[in-house]
C-alpha cells in the first residue's frame, strides 16, 4: 500500500499548515475504546469541549464510545453530562455541549466479541450519515495494554482499518507500550501487520503541555539560548516528575509496573529528547522525531555495575513526624488523611518490592553533551507536585572577584516548569546595592497564565487535534519506544535479580530516599527542589 494514502489528508506539510492557521480539524469519527473509564470523563470529553470552544472541531464530527457498560447512547450522554460538571477545565457553554452531545453515540460490547465490532461498524455508518462526515476514523485505545493488539485485530476483521486514497484510519495507543524491550518489539511487530507506522499514534500526554511544546520554540526560535545549549556552558541537567499523591486506586496496576516502567521510558525520556536534540531541518513530524531518536540512541547503556552506582529506587512509607512533632506533609492537601505506606495501599502485597521512586544519572554520548550528566527522578508521595527541567550552567571564572567581599559566584539556572504552574524562570547574579561588592541572586520569571491568559486545558487538546490533522510530531515512533526500553532494560534485569533490602526507604512528604541525594552529592551537586 502506498505510504502516502489519503493524499493531502495525511501529508505532514498540509497538517502543519492547518495547525498554523488554526483551522478546524478534518471531518472524522472518533471511537473511544474503554469509553466508560476515567480517562474519557476526566480528559477526552473535556478536551473535545475545549477544541469545540476554540472552533478547532469541524461540524462534521462524531464520537462513538465502546465499552461493556450498561448504557445506550442516551444514557451515555446523560452520564457524560453529569461528569462534565466536575471534570471540565472551565465552564462549558450549554449550547456548545448540546451540539457536541448530539454527536455522541455508544456501543456496548467486549473486546473479544466480534458481534460488538459489527455493531460498531453500523453505528459509525449511522453517525457519518447523520452528520455528513467523511470516511475518516480514529480509534482511541483507552484500555489496558493487554487489549491493544486484540482490539486492532478485531478492527481489521470488521473491515474498520482499511484505507483508500480518499480516507484515513488512525489509532491512538495509551502508555505503557509494552512492559519491557521484548514485549514492546512484539507489540510493534504485531500491530504493524495491520497498520502502517504513519497510522499509529503512541500518545504521551506530557507532550500536550504548552511548556513542553515551547521547548522547541525556546531553543530554536531565540538567538541567545541555542549557542550556549551545550557542554561548554552547561554543567548538568535535572529532570523531575514529582507527585504528592500515592497510587490511589491503581495499586493492582502499579504492582505490575512501578515508577520505572510507568514514567521513565516514555515521559522522562521524551523530555530528555526534546531538551537534548539537535535542531531539526523543519518542524515536520519526521524531521523532529529523527532528532529525538538520535538522542535516545546516543544514551550510554547501563552495565550491571553502573546500575548499582548510577540508579536509585525507592518505596514510600507512612509520613514521619518532624523534629517539631508536626506531621510531614505527604498528601495532596491538608484535608486528606495522613498518608499510609505503599505496602498498606489497596491491592498491594504486604511485602511488595515495587518501586514508587526512581532516580538515575544518564550520559549522552555525542558532541553536544559529552561529559554533561542528565539526572532524572520521579516518584509518588513526594514533597511537591512538580514537573520541571533544570538547566544548570557552569560558573563563571572567579579571578575578577578575588579581592572583593564575594566568596563565590552563583551558577546561572534555567528552570522550565511543566506543571503545575507552567512557565520558565532564569536565575542570575546581580550586585546588591551598597558601597561594597556583594552579589545576590535574582530570578526573572515567566508564567503562561499571567502572560497569555491561556484558557485552562487538559493537555490532550493538542494531541487529539494533531491526530485529526495527521501530525505525528508529538507522538512516539516505534524505534523511539524500543530505544527507551533498551536503555532501562539493565535496570529491570538487575532490580529483578536483587530484591530491595530496605523498602520502604523514604517517608511520604519527603523528596525521596537519601541515596538519591547522594547520587548528586558525590559529584558536588544537589537536586533543585524549587528553592533558590
Amino acid at each position: 500500500m502506498n505510504e502516502n494514502v489519503g493524499g493531502s489528508l495525511t501529508n505532514t506539510a498540509a497538517a502543519t499548515a492547518t495547525a498554523a492557521a488554526g483551522e478546524p480539524a478534518d471531518s472524522c469519527v472518533m471511537v473511544i475504546f474503554g469509553a466508560s473509564g476515567d480517562l474519557t470523563k476526566r480528559k477526552l470529553i473535556p478536551a473535545l469541549c475545549n477544541l469545540a470552544r476554540d472552533r478547532l472541531l469541524t461540524k462534521n464530527f462524531a464520537v462513538v464510545g465502546f465499552a461493556t457498560g450498561e448504557f445506550d447512547a442516551q444514557g451515555f450522554r446523560a452520564k457524560l453530562t453529569e461528569d462534565l460538571q466536575s471534570m471540565a477545565t472551565s465552564p462549558v457553554d450549554p449550547q456548545l455541549w448540546q451540539w457536541l452531545s448530539q454527536r455522541i453515540y455508544f456501543v456496548r460490547g467486549s473486546f473479544d466479541d466480534a458481534a460488538g465490532f459489527v455493531k460498531l461498524r453500523e453505528t459509525i455508518a449511522a453517525a457519518r450519515a447523520a452528520h455528513d462526515i467523511q470516511d475518516n476514523i480514529f480509534y482511541y485505545l483507552a484500555v489496558a495494554p493487554r487489549f491493544f493488539a486484540p482490539v486492532i485485530h478485531q478492527l481489521e476483521t470488521a473491515g474498520l482499518t482499511a484505507e483508500t486514497t480518499n480516507n484515513w484510519r488512525r489509532v491512538i495507543v495509551e502508555k505503557p507500550f509494552g512492559r519491557d524491550l521484548e514485549s514492546a518489539r512484539a507489540l510493534n511487530a504485531d500491530i504493524k501487520t495491520i497498520l502502517k507506522e504513519r497510522q499509529i499514534y503512541r500518545i504521551d500526554h506530557y507532550l500536550g503541555k504548552e511548556t513542553v511544546q515551547n521547548l522547541l520554540v525556546f531553543r530554536f526560535g531565540n538567538g541567545i539560548f541555542e549557542p550556549i545549549w551545550n557542554r561548554q556552558y552547561i554543567d548538568h541537567v535535572q529532570i523531575t516528575a514529582a507527585e504528592t499523591v500515592g497510587v490511589e486506586t491503581r495499586g493492582a496496576y502499579y504492582e505490575t509496573s512501578g515508577a520505572l516502567r510507568d514514567m521513565v521510558p516514555n515521559h522522562l525520556f521524551q523530555l530528555v529528547a526534546l531538551t537534548a536534540m539537535e535542531p531539526p531541518i523543519s518542524f515536520q513530524a519526521e524531521a523532529v522525531r529523527n532528532e529525538q531518536a538520535k538522542v535516545l540512541h546516543a544514551m550510554l547503556p547501563f552495565s550491571p555495575e553502573s546500575v548499582l552506582q548510577q540508579a536509585v529506587r525507592g518505596q514510600y512509607g507512612a509520613a514521619m513526624a518532624a523534629a517539631s512533632g508536626a506531621s510531614v506533609p505527604g498528601a495532596a492537601n491538608s484535608s486528606e488523611p495522613r498518608p499510609v505506606a505503599y505496602r498498606t495501599e489497596a491491592n498491594v502485597a504486604p511485602d511488595s518490592g515495587t518501586d514508587t521512586f526512581v532516580a538515575m544519572k544518564l550520559s549522552i554520548d555525542n558532541w553536544r553533551w559529552a561529559g554533561v550528566p542528565f539526572y532524572l527522578r520521579t516518584g509518588k508521595r513526594l514533597a511537591q507536585r512538580s514537573t520541571s527541567i533544570v538547566i544548570q550552567f557552569k560558573r563563571a571564572p572567579f579571578e575578577l572577584f578575588r579581592q572583593t567581599a564575594v566568596s563565590k559566584l552563583l551558577s546561572n539556572r534555567l528552570v522550565v516548569r511543566i506543571q503545575p504552574n507552567e512557565g520558565i524562570s532564569l536565575q542570575f547574579g546581580a550586585k546588591i546595592p551598597g558601597p561594597t561588592m556583594q552579589l545576590g541572586s535574582v530570578t526573572m520569571d515567566f508564567s503562561y497564565a499571567e502572560q497569555f491568559g491561556a484558557a485552562p486545558s487538559t493537555g490532550y487538546e493538542r494531541l487529539l487535534y494533531d491526530c485529526m490533522i495527521g501530525d505525528q510530531t508529538l507522538f512516539q515512533r516505534a524505534d523511539m519506544v524500543e530505544a527507551g526500553w533498551s536503555i532501562i532494560a539493565p535496570l529491570l534485569d538487575v532490580w529483578s535479580a536483587l530484591p530491595p533490602r530496605a523498602f520502604p526507604n523514604y517517608a511520604s512528604g519527603s523528596w525521596g530516599p537519601r541515596d538519591a541525594d547522594e547520587l548528586l552529592a558525590r559529584e558536588g551537586r544537589s537536586w533543585w527542589n524549587g528553592d533558590t
